[in-house]
């Protein structure tokens, strides 16, 4: 259990939006980690891509903060937020990382040891294997500075956790009243060097009702945030990977309304990587009811039995629909209560839809067919050879 000294999470809770947060926890921790300058942002927990909000303290921003995430994603780096979010443990100093050789990673190189910075300690901020935030502290060559200590790593890996449910617990959508003026799908054309050519007044629209943050100026005339061209940058870095380069990430508008944005590289003659193509529209009904869920924690499966429990299914109905027992629906139900602060599905039914708009969903999301559960089945029973057929 984390020491209560040596946590930043009592001062942080008094956050009432994830930016506080990021400058409560901030200050907090640079009396117990002292840095010079930092970057805090919110993750999708879907992707891991950034999103807002972005606290930037003491960096240059405009094309210094884009250049700094497209190293992230095109360079070949040691410690990238995508391995941490998936190790053991979520935070890592480069120094201690590469044995006091940090200019192994090409964003050193090239943009931090220009910067004056010494040493970097990142952080994923994460619970229950979601990415909802990512951090990095800089000390710079001023002052004789020293890179980051074991112990200074592991305090901030303990803030993970902490922080990471607090972020989660703040990006619950709020109630919002459904956009039906909102536009036709937004557009945006990015060429093979990351620069926007094309825009449609759909886009345009959009981007003025996101909130405010780092941006980069374009040929467009306008400023693009930085979390759109993350994503392109995202979509890009797959497709020279060889695969199909396709990036996702939702925002919330200033209004308390979502937007997703999904970014394409298109493919040119010869199978050469084209232009990027990226949309921004209003979330699906679906996306809103996983963004509501990732935000209380629950999983697929209590996603599942969530949707089904709104639309009045008993317990038996429940069950027959998933290919599972009774019991199973009843073991669920009682984690869903205790994550959503319910003692009955109609205070469940009555959260989710007058303390959030959760629109109704034609169909439940990720529910198999009988065929697929079936095969589910089967394959389950293949791999636990010591149960009989037929339990769950």
């Amino acid at each position: 259990m984390t020491d209560p000294r040596r946590s930043v999470l009592p001062s942080a809770e008094r956050a009432t939006d994830a930016l506080e947060l990021f400058s409560l926890a901030s200050a907090g921790l640079r009396r117990l980690v002292p840095f010079h300058s930092a970057v805090w942002t919110a993750a999708d927990p879907e992707t891991g891509l950034i999103t807002a909000p972005m606290l930037v303290e003491n960096v240059g921003l405009g094309e210094g903060c884009a250049a700094y995430w497209e190293s992230e994603l095109l360079e070949e780096n040691v410690l990238p937020f995508s391995e941490l979010a998936r190790a053991a443990v979520p935070a890592a100093g480069l120094r201690a990382a590469t044995g006091d050789l940090p200019t192994r990673s090409a964003r050193f190189r090239r943009l931090l040891l220009g910067q004056g910075v010494h040493d970097e300690l990142r952080a994923v901020l994460r619970v229950d294997g979601l990415p909802w935030g990512l951090v990095s502290l800089f000390r710079t060559t001023d002052a004789g500075a020293a890179a980051f200590q074991a112990d200074e790593i592991a305090l901030l890996a303990e803030q993970s956790r902490p922080l990471a449910s607090r972020l989660r617990t703040l990006s619950r959508p709020s109630r919002t009243t459904p956009d039906t003026g909102s536009p036709a799908p937004g557009l945006i054309l990015f060429d093979a060097m990351g620069q926007a050519t094309s825009i449609n007044d759909q886009a345009r629209h959009h981007l003025a009702l996101l909130p405010k943050g780092p941006s980069v100026p374009s040929p467009l005339g306008l400023e693009l945030p930085i979390w759109l061209i993350g994503t392109a940058l995202q979509a890009r870095a797959v497709a020279d990977g060889h695969d199909r380069g396709v990036a996702r990430m939702r925002i919330q508008t200033t209004e308390g309304r979502w937007l997703t944005c999904h970014a394409s590289c298109l493919t040119g003659p010869g199978d050469v990587p084209g232009p990027v193509a990226l949309v921004i529209e209003p979330a699906a009904a679906a996306d809103l009811a996983v963004l509501i869920a990732q935000a209380y924690g629950l999983t697929s499966r209590e996603l599942q039995i969530t949707q089904l429990i709104a639309r009045g299914m008993s317990t038996a109905e429940t069950a027959a629909t998933l290919f599972i027992s009774p019991h199973t629906v009843r073991d669920h139900l009682k984690t869903i209560f205790a994550k959503t602060h319910v003692s009955s599905r109609g205070e469940l039914v009555a959260r989710l839809f007058t303390e959030h708009y959760w629109p109704a969903l034609p169909e439940p999301t990720q529910i198999p067919t009988t065929e697929q559960a079936a095969t589910q089945i089967r394959v389950r029973v293949h791999m636990r050879p010591g149960h009989p057929a037929g339990t769950t």
